[in-house]
Parts: C-alpha cells; sequence; structure tokens
C-alpha cells in the first residue's frame, strides 16, 4: 500500500512538471480546442495512439490550467482507458482525487464506479466490492437514475459472483426494465447478465430464451459487440444440458471476438466448459488442453471462480489414472491454494454485501416506514402549518409560473416553426463588399452544403472545418465565410444547430425517443456529453429537451 501512494504521489508529480514542460510544446492546432473536440479524438479508434496521447496530454492541460475539476477527472478517466494496465489503478486514484474538488455527488459517485469497475476489470473483487459501496453512498443522494442503475448492476456483478443468483436476477431485472428505455447498450449487458443467472439456477429454458432475445436485440439495435457473448453464454448452458458438441462449436466461435476484447475472465470460463465438454464426451486428452488453460489464468492473472475451480478436479482424476503422482499432488495443492483464496474472498465479499449492503437497505427502509408512519400521525398539524406558509406565495407563484410557461410555449412554437421550415431553401442574402469567391464557386460550395445537411453528415463525430473544406474542395476561409453569410452562423454554433434540429425533429416523429433519457439522447444527436446536448439544445431552441419533449407528449395526449 505504502509503494502504490508513493508511485501515485510519484505520478501526480510527473503530470505536474510535465503539463508545464509541455504547455508551449501542445500543437498550435490544439490550443483552443474545447474539451469536446479533444475528447472526439481521444475515443476515435482510428487515431493511433501516439496522437492520442497528445490529445489526452492536451485535455489534461487544459482542465488542470482553468481549474475545472469534473473535466480535469475526465481527463484522468481518459488515461484509466487508455493507459498501459500498470498505471490504470493509479490514474484511477488520480480521478476521485479530482472529482472530490467538485463537490458533487454525482461527479464524485460516477468516479468511485469508474474506480471499482477498473478494479473489477482486473477480478480484484475485493477492492472493487468497497469502491461499489462508496459510489452508492454518493449516488443515493443524487437524482441521476441512470448512474444509480449502473452502480445496481454491477453490485449485481458481486452477487452473481457470490452465488446469489435469485437476489441477482432481481437486480438485473431492475435494471433491463430501466436501460431497455435510455440505453441499449446497458440493457443487452443486463440481459446476459440475466441470462447466466437463469444458466447457474439451472433454468435453462429461460437462459436460451433470454440469449435469443439479446441477440435479435442486437442485431435491431446495430450493437453487435455483445453478440459474442450471448453465443458464450448459450454455449455454457447447452453444456450443462449434456449437449456438449452444440455447446463446445458455440463457445469456440465466441472466443476470438472475446480475446480482441482482451476479456480474460469470460475467456476463462469458455475454456473450462470446452474442457467440461469434452471430458463428458471421453476425450480427455482434449479436455486436458483446456483445464491447463484455467490453471495458467489463475498463475497469471490470479483469476478463478468457483463453479470453474473443478478443472483442478478434473486434472487430479486424470493423472491419478495415469500413476503420474507427482503431477497429481501437484495439482492437489494448487487446488489446496485455490480453495482457500477463494474460500477467503467469499467469505470477505459475503460480509460486505449482507453487513454493508443489504442490511444498509433494510435499515434505509425501516427508517422510511417509520418516517411515513410520524408523518402521517402528525399529517393534519403539519398540512395546515404548509398550507398556511404556501397561501403566502400563491398568488406570486402562479403569476410567475404562467409567465414562464408562456414564454417557453412561445419557444417550442418557435422550434416546432423551424423544424416545419427545415426542409424549406434559405433565402438569399445581399452580395457582400468583402467576400471575393466568384458566384460559380459560391454556388457550388452552397450545394455541397447542402447535400451536407440532407445526408446529415454532420453526425460524424471528429467534423472540423479543415475536414469539411476538404470534403468540398474549397478552403476553410471561404467556407467559414459561407457559412456566415447563408447560415448566419459560425461553424461550431452551426453545426450544434443542426444536430438540435435534426434530434428535435426525429423526437417529434419518432415517439420512442420520447421516453429516452438525457444521456441516451445526447447520443443520438452526436454530442459527446450530456451537459454539452443540454447546453446546445436551449442555445439553439431557448427551451430545455425536457420541456419539449413534456410539450410534445401534451400534444398527443390532447390529439
Amino acid at each position: 500500500m505504502i509503494v502504490r501512494y508513493l508511485l501515485l504521489i510519484s505520478l501526480c508529480f510527473y503530470h505536474n512538471a510535465d503539463a508545464q514542460k509541455h504547455r508551449t510544446q501542445i500543437p498550435d492546432s490544439l490550443k483552443n480546442k474545447d474539451f469536446d473536440y479533444l475528447f472526439d479524438r481521444i475515443v476515435d479508434d482510428s487515431i493511433p495512439s501516439s496522437q492520442r496521447s497528445v490529445y489526452m496530454l492536451s485535455f489534461l492541460i487544459k482542465a488542470k490550467s482553468e481549474e475545472d475539476w469534473e473535466e480535469l477527472s475526465n481527463a484522468y478517466k481518459n488515461y484509466v482507458h487508455h493507459a498501459p494496465e500498470r498505471y490504470k489503478l493509479m490514474y484511477a486514484d488520480s480521478m476521485v482525487i479530482a472529482a472530490k474538488k467538485t463537490n458533487d455527488d454525482e461527479v464524485i459517485g460516477a468516479a468511485y464506479l469508474s474506480k471499482g469497475i477498473a478494479y473489477y476489470g482486473k477480478k480484484r473483487l475485493k477492492e472493487a466490492m468497497d469502491i461499489y459501496l462508496i459510489a452508492d453512498e454518493y449516488v443515493k443522494n443524487t437524482n441521476d437514475n441512470y448512474l444509480i442503475y449502473k452502480t445496481k448492476y454491477h453490485i449485481g456483478q458481486i452477487k452473481y459472483y457470490l452465488g446469489f443468483y435469485e437476489e441477482a436476477i432481481v437486480i438485473f431485472k431492475d435494471c433491463i426494465n430501466y436501460f431497455k428505455r435510455s440505453d441499449p447498450r446497458a440493457y443487452l449487458n443486463s440481459l446476459h447478465s440475466l441470462g447466466v443467472c437463469y444458466n447457474m439456477i439451472g433454468n435453462h429454458g429461460l437462459c436460451s430464451s433470454v440469449n435469443e432475445t439479446g441477440l435479435a436485440e442486437g442485431m435491431q439495435t446495430g450493437i453487435r459487440k455483445m453478440e459474442p457473448y450471448f453465443i458464450h453464454s448459450e454455449g455454457v448452458n447447452q453444456i450443462m444440458i449434456h449437449n456438449y458438441e452444440i455447446g463446445i462449436r458455440k463457445i469456440q466461435a465466441s472466443l476470438p471476438r472475446i480475446r480482441l476484447n482482451k476479456d480474460f475472465a469470460n475467456e476463462t470460463v469458455g475454456y473450462f466448459y470446452i474442457g467440461k465438454g469434452y471430458w463428458a464426451l471421453d476425450k480427455r486428452e482434449n479436455a486436458l488442453v483446456y483445464f491447463k488453460k484455467v490453471d495458467e489464468s489463475y498463475v497469471e492473472r490470479d483469476y478463478m471462480r468457483p463453479d470453474i475451480r473443478e478443472a483442478y478436479e478434473y486434472m487430479i482424476s486424470y493423472y491419478k489414472d495415469k500413476n503420474m503422482f507427482k503431477t497429481q499432488l501437484f495439482y492437489v495443492e494448487r487446488l489446496l491454494e485455490v480453495d482457500k483464496k477463494l474460500h477467503y474472498t467469499y467469505a470477505y465479499l459475503q460480509g460486505k454485501i449482507r453487513k454493508e449492503y443489504d442490511t444498509k437497505e433494510l435499515v434505509e427502509e425501516q427508517k422510511n416506514l417509520k418516517s411515513s408512519l410520524n408523518l402521517r400521525k402528525y399529517n393534519d398539524q403539519i398540512g395546515l402549518s404548509i398550507i398556511s406558509i404556501m397561501f403566502m406565495f400563491m398568488v406570486y407563484g402562479i403569476v410567475k409560473y404562467f409567465k414562464n410557461k408562456k414564454e417557453a410555449r412561445k419557444k417550442y412554437e418557435e422550434l416546432l416553426k423551424k423544424i416545419e421550415e427545415a426542409d424549406k431553401a434559405n433565402a438569399d442574402k445581399g452580395e457582400e463588399a468583402e467576400f471575393s469567391m466568384s458566384k460559380d464557386a459560391e454556388i457550388a460550395v452552397l450545394q455541397s452544403l447542402q447535400k451536407f445537411e440532407n445526408s446529415k453528415k454532420f453526425l460524424e463525430s471528429d467534423l472540423t472545418l479543415t475536414k469539411l473544406a476538404g470534403y468540398f474542395n474549397t478552403n476553410t476561409k471561404y467556407l467559414s465565410q459561407i457559412i456566415a453569410r447563408h447560415r448566419n452562423k459560425k461553424f461550431n454554433e452551426y453545426i450544434n444547430n443542426l444536430k438540435v434540429e435534426n434530434i428535435a425533429q426525429r423526437i417529434r416523429n419518432e415517439k420512442f425517443l420520447q421516453n429516452y433519457t438525457h444521456d441516451a439522447l445526447a447520443e443520438e444527436a452526436g454530442f459527446s456529453t450530456t451537459r454539452r446536448f443540454v447546453n446546445a439544445f436551449i442555445s439553439s431552441t431557448g427551451i430545455t429537451p425536457k420541456y419539449f419533449i413534456e410539450e410534445l407528449k401534451k400534444e398527443d395526449i390532447s390529439g
């Protein structure tokens, strides 16, 4: 622990020194870029790691120089995702330190949750559980349901590991109901977790049904990253119901993409069940190869799960039958070591989940019930007091409400009119003395601009003025002038307005989007963060996305 914190201090010192050293060495082209621009390039998989590191460092320096603690926390989160494995947890500590300076429970809770996920990714479950509990303390004080359910999902994963499958099923069902309306990827993750729980309690029919649903939903939403996991889950399910050859084929088909994801845990589980299938088919030499891969994962990754420890029992039996007593003893001693570690981890996690999470929820429920009863007991007295106080402000509140509502309604009607006129041509503008482009060239660029808008190319996440000028075979100066002259906007405002107009039109016409959260709508609209989406929406329309959706729903109800 001491060594770790010394390394953390050294790392923070390095970043402070390094940021100062390289501040003037950051490319001029990045100096005035905002966090959105930098983040879009950090997450762009097509950008080489050497270039990504420049964007990451620029993001970090910008956040530090502006003392923007939320973005500094995000800067370290970028490093958690993209830094070498040996540094990830130290960056996670820095991420939490920055988040705490915001004094915002939502930002702090999100940082702790990301740190816990980093530990879980390394299958260091004890540390992950400790940090999830801290995250839970923060997120329960927020109104961010997405963050609350995300934390709940990861605690459900711990329950699954401990074998509390029925309890995990309840959690994953709750997550499915929430994420189905707001986050397709989290919805698919929750479906997958529900399926493996059904497998573990022996409900293999429901497991297959969930896997089929997951594959179909992945096809429908276009999110194919979870496809190998549903195939993997169904392969394990088939092994459990003795369809060994089918199960082996399915798991083997899923493993290449799982390896690409560097998911050593599911890779190891797949090896165990392939081995189990071969053992049942009396192909013990084949089975042995896969059981040894399970042992390799334990030695190299320190990864083990209660159900796959059986690999050692198979190997012990194999070498006993071969009279290879030295090798048999080796795996007996390895199994004792594994069982000791599993027992310690299981006992630790069970204590945490039962005493610090489940009991806390029961106490909270008890507290709420008592409060409810006390409130009911003194309801008349409290009600009279509240009515007396509220009456003093009633007239003022009503006047203010209707004034704000009238203004918001006006903005709403302006937005609807703007949507209805979205396909109409812009009015011609008079010539400007300083506009030096030829009329033919101007018309050509305007035609390209119209095609760009009609094809919704503005939804590209890495779009820049330079790139767009390249598409149109013109230069940035002329393109900027044309956008200013014919669209009356600067480039960034122009792109943001197109995104807002597009998502507003979709929300109006595609009713299911009206049930999406702001997080999901931001992603649909092509914004990198929810905050930037909401700000752009308000800037462009004068109203919030929430108000816009509420008014649309009222109109639908009234017919």
